[in-house]
């Protein structure tokens, strides 16, 4: 069994155990398809899924959140996966956020990933401050198939010097041989007006950021708004070298499964 951690922050205002037997549709909403209005095709990545919100790729069973991507739509796009988001349900400025998950195993090119978006994200129509990267976006986990023993935690923005040009800012854990992401284990993002650090298991931060600039306004923008969460695995894609599907079918081993025991912020 596993005991969450001690920690300062005592409001809890969104928690998800998926102790249930369907997805809580008052919490989880779906992205669907492989382009975005906003960010184009490939959901502006590369991607090579087409999300669906089928039980074949999303539901709940003893206490677990299964994501699942299958090879069995042919095309271009064969791969469906599946993307939940609280979009319109849920968002929130500062505070911390734990997902407890296991990543899938047997493929180089899976792009798994755990992940707050700015609520105001748009294609600028409202504002350019609306838009991608300067609306800001905050990757409590990733990680690349080919990689097991490693994620990574980033935030995505632009800076004063250069806008509308995408500053990432991160750092990556390790972990110990024999263990790695295909294991259960909590990532943690502990965001305040002046802080925003990452973890794994633990209140001990492998990565801090206390300081960045933006185009959208003084310190602490654009991580001064409300985010929502977002939670998908994906299949290709410019993160893990842009693949063609013969380079992933030859190398991965379908289904693939992104499971998640509790979401909590």
């Amino acid at each position: 069994s596993w005991t969450p951690s001690v920690y300062a922050v005592t409001n809890l205002v969104f928690s998800d155990e998926f102790n249930g037997t369907t997805i809580d549709t008052t919490k989880w909403g779906f992205d669907l398809g492989n382009s975005s209005s906003i960010a184009g095709s490939g959901w502006g990545n590369g991607e090579l899924e087409s999300y669906q919100s089928g039980s074949n790729n999303a539901y709940v069973s003893n206490g677990i959140l299964h994501i699942v991507a299958l090879n069995n739509l042919g095309g271009g796009n064969p791969y469906s996966s599946a993307r939940l988001r609280t979009l319109g349900l849920f968002s929130m400025t500062y505070g911390r956020v734990e997902f407890r998950a296991k990543l899938p195993a047997h493929g180089p090119y899976w792009w798994p990933a755990l992940w707050m978006l700015a609520a105001n994200y748009s294609d600028g129509s409202n504002g350019v401050s609306n838009e991608w990267p300067r609306c800001g976006e905050i990757d409590v986990m990733e990680s690349e198939g080919s990689t097991p023993g490693d994620v990574l935690g980033t935030i995505h923005k632009d800076s004063s010097g250069n806008p509308g040009v995408d500053q990432a800012v991160g750092g990556q854990f390790n972990f110990p041989a024999g263990d790695g992401t295909t294991n259960f284990h909590t990532y943690v993002l502990s965001w305040s007006s002046n802080s925003i650090s990452f973890a794994v298991d633990s209140n001990v931060a492998y990565k801090t950021i206390t300081s960045w600039s933006s185009s959208t306004g003084p310190f602490p923008a654009p991580f001064n708004h409300p985010f929502y969460i977002i939670m998908n695995l994906a299949v290709g894609g410019q993160f893990v070298g842009n693949p063609g599907t013969a380079t992933i079918n030859a190398s991965s081993t379908f289904p693939a499964e992104m499971d998640i025991d509790r979401s909590e912020e």
